[in-house]
């Protein structure tokens, strides 16, 4: 019997202070399609922040991310509608057990395969703006790879 690949599929769900909120516009329209719309936000600004590790007490929000170790093999599928081709990305950034950054990657193309640090405790997913003004975010998928 085949084993099947696990796989998450992450969501923006909440609207809380790790969303960029200045000059901005954003419409939930279902839980696969939020429209964010901000004219004059500079590129490289940290739109939306998923964390697989929260301080509860402090944020009152779970995780969104999966858990995710060194020595697995990962692939990561971003599903975004933008008004400028390319104009947003995804970037993971890996952090060790004190909170070190120990390692980033950046998810320039829909899909993508990779592998984290082996000394990763957590890690943040982060869309970033590179020029675009309004996009329809529906979600990203990570899968967990056997082969």
């Amino acid at each position: 019997m085949a084993e099947q690949n696990k796989s998450w599929t992450v969501y923006w769900n909440e609207y809380v202070s790790d969303t960029y909120l200045y000059g901005t516009e954003i419409d939930f329209r279902a839980a696969d399609d939020v429209v964010f719309k901000n004219l004059l936000m500079p590129p490289g600004t940290a739109i939306k922040t998923w964390y697989s590790m929260v301080n509860f007490q402090a944020g009152r929000v779970e995780p969104t991310l999966p858990i995710i170790d060194g020595e697995g093999r990962y692939h990561v599928a971003v599903d975004v509608d933008c008004d400028v081709p390319g104009g947003i990305f995804l970037r993971l950034v890996f952090l060790g057990k004190n909170g070190d950054e120990a390692g980033s990657l950046v998810v320039d193309q829909p899909e993508m395969d990779f592998r984290c640090p082996l000394k990763t405790y957590s890690y943040e997913a982060q869309l970033i703006c590179a020029g675009a003004h309004t996009f329809h975010f529906h979600s990203f998928t990570i899968s967990e790879r056997t082969a």
